[in-house]
């Protein structure tokens, strides 16, 4: 998966607006106000490979850091909640869209109330929160 798909895939999820508090460089999707991950570009002499920040269930973050080399402790984050995940082509499409998933899942079981049950009522919550 490269920055376009992924990019493409954070905005397909439900009422996903996008914003730039971090500058023209780095995408945040938010989902009622809530960032759900950022994408930007890691900028080298040698390449420039797309990573995005993704939220995720704490012993979850630390197995998939165990098992994928791309995937890393949150960059300018809380390394206990949020995995940076390099797009280098190493980890597969489905397994990044699966991340993906869980960390839009995982903040809008974290919203409001009234905003969550709003989501679940036009969405349905196996869209939600599909892991």
């Amino acid at each position: 998966m490269d920055y376009k798909d992924a990019k493409l895939y954070l905005l397909s999820k439900p009422e996903t607006r996008e914003d730039y508090p971090f500058g023209p460089d780095c995408f945040v999707p938010k989902v009622k106000g809530k960032m759900f991950a950022t994408l930007s570009f890691y900028k080298s002499q040698e390449n420039k490979t797309a990573h995005m920040n993704l939220k995720c269930d704490p012993d979850h973050a630390f197995e998939l850091r165990d098992i994928f080399d791309a995937v890393k402790p949150g960059y300018h984050m809380n390394k206990k909640h949020w995995n940076t995940v390099i797009l280098d082509g190493s980890i597969p499409n489905g397994e990044i869209e699966r991340m993906i998933d869980h960390s839009y899942s995982l903040v809008v079981k974290k919203l409001k109330k009234i905003e969550r049950e709003a989501l679940e009522l036009s969405y349905g919550k196996e869209i939600l929160y599909r892991v």
